[in-house]
């Protein structure tokens, strides 16, 4: 399916210029350049290899997007208060809130583990805008160095997901067809509570066996009842749901860091989540911990909690099971 936005085509070339720039950079660098930090900001840390893609953002965005007659506000990590109006004159209000994750997955890609992702979501209006807003969204992957291979996806609210795969050798681009897993169990397939970084693996690690022993039973001896890919970059995340690859993903941090003395520790943020409209387009439950739409506000501050489902019959079977351990814990209401 062809879907259409007046902003697709550049949003499109951005993202293929943020792709093109960030692979060279990681071809020319050594890992240990790329895995500099180079400053802190709200909610985050900004690596030397983040600075690659986001100086083009402003730049991009001003030359292909933006006019004084119809301005942007611009949503991104690293930018002055995590937001600016393009072009910086205009009189007007916004006629686009866009955000943007130009680099989402930025450890595993610069350490060379895993391909990183860019997301953009594009909303109407000045705002105050939310997830749910969002009625463009394009997600690029950036590729290993030894990768040549890497897939562009995008949709338009209500209309449909289209998708394609980008050869960087031959620069040859082929239609990709994209089909959420069909499975009504678990079992046997991959899913995820995500559990990045130490402070409560061992807890979220104990929900989730508490779900696949409630849905599948004690562990059989030799035998694996589920398994999970703990993918560190929630766009990637949200592809593997798309794709096919995984039948549940829970993305709870967000519920223990609100117990945290001191703050909350890295969560998921807006710009994270803003081509979650791509996997619900393609029939993927995409909720937040009470099972609602996502609403979080296009910021670069806020905490979300989310969760993904394949498909209906995996939200059913599983999301009863969840809620029933994070109200066991005190974590939902």
């Amino acid at each position: 399916m062809t879907v259409a936005h007046p902003l697709l085509a550049a949003i499109q070339a951005l993202h293929r210029r943020l792709r093109r720039d960030v692979v060279a950079a990681c071809e020319a660098a050594a890992i240990g350049a790329m895995s500099g930090v180079a400053r802190e900001v709200e909610g985050d840390t900004i690596y030397a290899i983040d600075r690659v893609a986001e100086h083009l953002l402003v730049e991009e965005i001003a030359r292909t997007i933006a006019t004084p007659d119809a301005p942007v506000l611009l949503v991104a990590e690293g930018l002055s208060g995590g937001e600016v109006i393009v072009p910086a004159e205009a009189a007007r209000s916004p006629r686009w809130t866009i955000i943007v994750d130009p680099i989402d997955g930025t450890r595993g890609l610069m350490y060379q583990k895993r391909p990183g992702w860019i997301l953009t979501g594009v909303a109407p209006g000045p705002g105050p805008s939310t997830l749910a807003d969002i009625e463009l969204a394009v997600q690029t992957e950036i590729p290993l160095v030894k990768q040549h291979l890497s897939d562009e996806v995008w949709a338009v609210r209500g209309e449909g997901v289209s998708a394609a795969r980008f050869n960087r050798l031959t620069g040859e681009v082929a239609t990709l067809e994209l089909h959420p897993s069909t499975a009504t169990t678990i079992a046997h397939g991959f899913g995820m509570i995500s559990r990045f970084f130490p402070g409560h693996r061992a807890e979220l690690a104990a929900i989730d066996d508490e779900v696949v022993e409630a849905l599948l039973g004690p562990p059989r001896p030799g035998k694996a009842q589920l398994f999970e890919d703990q993918y560190i970059c929630t766009g990637g995340q949200l592809y593997e749901l798309m794709s096919g690859h995984d039948r549940f993903v829970a993305d709870l941090r967000p519920l223990f860091e609100r117990r945290r003395a001191g703050g909350a520790a890295l969560c998921c943020h807006p710009y994270d989540l803003c081509t979650e409209l791509i996997a619900r387009e393609l029939g993927v439950s995409v909720t937040d911990e009470r099972g609602q739409q996502l609403a979080a506000p296009l910021d670069v501050g806020s905490n979300v909690t989310w969760i993904g489902f394949a498909n209906r019959s995996l939200r059913a079977i599983v999301e009863p099971h969840l809620h029933h351990a994070l109200k066991r814990r005190g974590l939902l209401a």
